[in-house]
């Protein structure tokens, strides 16, 4: 449900402007308002679940990411439909670092391996899904509804899943709790916010003043939380990060890799759709159908990729990460060939995706002790959202730059072109940026 909703909305937001009347800065806010929240509250989110228990959060984060949905898809206006996606990614932010600290508590050894690669596959299936599900709804129309299934379907998922999770998931929280750390609660989400939405919108406003501001200003913040949150250690108080978790070799590097990796893939997602709707004229739905062929890659490499780790350790990273440049060269050498002519791409990078994804995040939270579950899952998804943000906003410079005035065809194509280079770039340094990683495997 979390990843499905960061792309199903993209495959929506022409029939939702011209549905409720909207301007293009209220829909813009549909989508940003979600990943700035999401990502903002994503530490927060696992400290909570750490003090007052992970199932509890994570079913409290269930039932309104569901009660938010239904908001959205019953929004009479541009401005509800804003507010009930900003609801929808604090639940979201509620929920995701709980799924990582429960898998990662629950599980040992081969199990947990297991647990993970199965975690991959259902976010790597959200998001190469979205834009499949989401045309294939509005294509549908069911009953009337239009965009609006496309927020209605997680009413019988989350109900679903909210009674699974009270019958199946383990219920823990970390020992010894002492108060909650509000103050650098504050600061984090300040920062996150400072630094994440001059990301989103700064290059559709071209970077004005109050961007360069809003960044510096992050850094300031992050200074003074880290500040913070060693002060609190030294008092013998319970910070919201334990500042310590970054002198674990993998987790401080494995942050780096996965910043960088999720940089990559966001930005590819994004010119991948603009180059099949724009540049090669294809509908949503067609598009999604098109999008899934990244799914027959992932699927397999995922189901290999835990034997795989085992055998080469962090090589495995590297290797998935190098397979992954191969695909995104394939699709610069395919840009002008047919749809059947781009298949070895697709299939290509969504191997490179699968081989990497599950192994990344069982080594960066392999060894953490249990106290630190919550605090380093939340840490881990503020990295990934931040790192979608960061790759957006970079290839957005690169790709609407090269596009220039064009709106549609050759120019969208060109851009297209002119952006592999880069996401090959971000590829190779993962591959580089993993051999910081411990070698055990």
């Amino acid at each position: 449900m979390i990843t499905l909703d960061f792309f199903i909305v993209n495959v929506a937001v022409p029939a939702m402007q011209s549905d409720l009347a909207a301007t293009s800065t209220s829909i813009e806010w549909v989508v940003a308002g979600y990943g700035l929240a999401f990502a903002a509250g994503l530490i927060l989110g696992g400290r909570l679940g750490d003090h007052f228990g992970r199932r509890r959060m994570f079913a409290a984060g269930l039932e309104m990411f569901t009660l938010a949905s239904l908001a959205c898809g019953l929004a009479p206006s541009a401005g509800m439909l804003v507010g009930a996606r900003v609801l929808q990614g604090v639940a979201a932010a509620l929920m995701a670092p709980q799924v990582l600290a429960i898998l990662g508590l629950a599980y040992l050894g081969a199990d947990r391996a297991r647990a993970f690669t199965a975690y991959s596959l259902t976010l790597g299936f959200g998001g190469i899904g979205g834009q499949l599900i989401g045309g294939a709804l509005i294509n549908a129309d069911i009953a009337g509804l239009g965009w609006r299934a496309c927020f209605l379907i997680n009413l019988p998922v989350g109900i679903g899943a909210l009674l699974v999770t009270r019958r199946y998931v383990p219920e823990s929280r970390a020992e010894g709790q002492g108060r909650l750390d509000l103050v650098g609660a504050g600061l984090i989400t300040v920062a996150l916010v400072a630094l994440v939405l001059p990301l989103v919108e700064g290059r559709q406003y071209g970077w004005p003043v109050w961007t360069w501001i809003s960044l510096g200003v992050a850094v300031g913040l992050f200074a003074e939380f880290g500040w913070w949150e060693r002060r609190l250690a030294r008092l013998g108080r319970t910070p919201l990060v334990d500042m310590t978790l970054f002198r674990e070799r993998a987790f401080s590097a494995g942050m780096i890799a996965t910043l960088t990796y999720f940089a990559g893939l966001a930005s590819f997602f994004l010119v991948l759709a603009l180059y099949l709707q724009l540049g090669r004229g294809m509908g949503a739905l067609e598009s999604g159908e098109i999008f899934s062929l990244l799914g027959i890659g992932f699927l397999a490499a995922s189901t290999a990729a835990q034997k795989l780790a085992a055998r080469l350790g962090r090589q495995a990273l590297a290797l998935g990460a190098l397979v992954l440049a191969a695909g995104l060269v394939l699709f610069r050498l395919e840009a002008h060939g047919s749809t059947l002519e781009l298949i070895p791409a697709f299939i290509v990078v969504g191997t490179g995706m699968g081989i990497v994804m599950a192994p990344l995040t069982a080594t960066v939270l392999a060894g953490l002790a249990p106290r630190h579950a919550g605090s380093a899952a939340g840490v881990l998804s503020s990295v990934q959202q931040v790192g979608n943000a960061l790759g957006v906003a970079l290839i957005g410079i690169v790709f609407y730059g090269a596009a220039g005035s064009a709106s549609a065809g050759a120019g969208i194509v060109h851009a297209f072109e002119v952006s592999i280079p880069y996401l090959v770039g971000l590829a190779v340094a993962v591959a580089l940026l993993v051999q910081l990683l411990p070698r055990r495997r």
